[in-house]
């Protein structure tokens, strides 16, 4: 069970690593959507997952491998911003976040229109 605790550190990296990752797409990506949809830290506050959406599809590839290989210069921005609400950044661990696709292929085949997962 979530404490309160991280429920709230959860929450305002989400807010924060949200604009970083804005601010980085409108650089990087011109006509890019980047959101984080969820972020999920360890209890001890050493190392957080980020799970980040990407919309068009086609260019999820490029952004994560961008994220990826800013993921040092993101963190120091984060502490930037969160240095005093928390004394140690943790570590970030950027993934593609695809419940919006497997949804969509949910909908698709109750519609009849996709491939049924069902066979």
């Amino acid at each position: 069970m979530e404490s309160q605790r991280l429920k709230k550190v959860n929450s305002v990296l989400q807010q924060d690593l949200g604009e970083l990752l804005d601010a980085f797409a409108r650089d990087h990506f011109r006509g890019t959507l980047v959101s984080v949809s969820e972020v999920r830290v360890a209890p001890d506050l050493s190392y957080a997952k980020v799970f980040v959406s990407v919309f068009p599809t086609d260019r999820q590839g490029a952004v994560m491998k961008q994220v990826g290989d800013a993921t040092g210069h993101l963190r120091h921005q984060l502490g930037q911003r969160i240095r005093n609400q928390m004394r140690v950044v943790p570590d970030l661990d950027f993934r593609l976040d695809t419940t919006l696709d497997e949804r969509d292929k949910v909908d698709q085949a109750l519609k009849g229109k996709g491939e049924n997962p069902i066979k």
